[in-house]
């Protein structure tokens, strides 16, 4: 029996993941011109307070370039205030400013509806898809 790529779990999840993601951003961006690093990094931000890039790195899954990038295109977009982090002189803390605040209050109400719309869309299958991505984001057992 050969590989199949189409079944291949990982595979489909990759694919589904980025069509989601798609589908979100294109709302996101006629919203406010947000690309989808700055979206992860604002509202990484939202629900954090002042973190650093590589918090945030490690947080969104994306390179820590992007995430620099990100970050100085809303810094200069007023929407994200850079300073020195809390505790490590040595890395950049970053926290949403006022304006930063009241975007990311538009854009929650945005992903809220965009979720509702996603859960009714799979219906009954919206509860065990969630558990079974919350059993695989936990990674295997030891």
């Amino acid at each position: 029996m050969s590989f199949r790529l189409d079944e291949f779990l990982p595979y489909r999840l990759s694919v589904a993941a980025a069509q989601v993601s798609r589908r979100f951003a294109a709302r996101y961006a006629a919203e406010a011109g947000l690309t989808i690093p700055e979206w992860r990094v604002l509202a990484h931000l939202d629900a954090s307070g002042m973190v650093s890039v590589r918090d945030i790195h490690r947080r969104v899954n994306l390179d820590k370039s992007m995430v620099s990038r990100a970050a100085t295109r809303l810094q200069g977009a007023g929407l994200v205030r850079k300073s020195g982090h809390d505790t490590d002189r040595r890395l950049i803390g970053l926290e949403l400013t006022a304006e930063g605040q009241a975007l990311m209050q538009r854009l929650g109400g945005i992903a809220q509806a965009f979720q509702a719309e996603l859960l009714a869309e799979l219906g009954e299958d919206a509860a065990p898809l969630c558990a079974a991505l919350d059993r695989l984001a936990k990674g295997a057992p030891d």
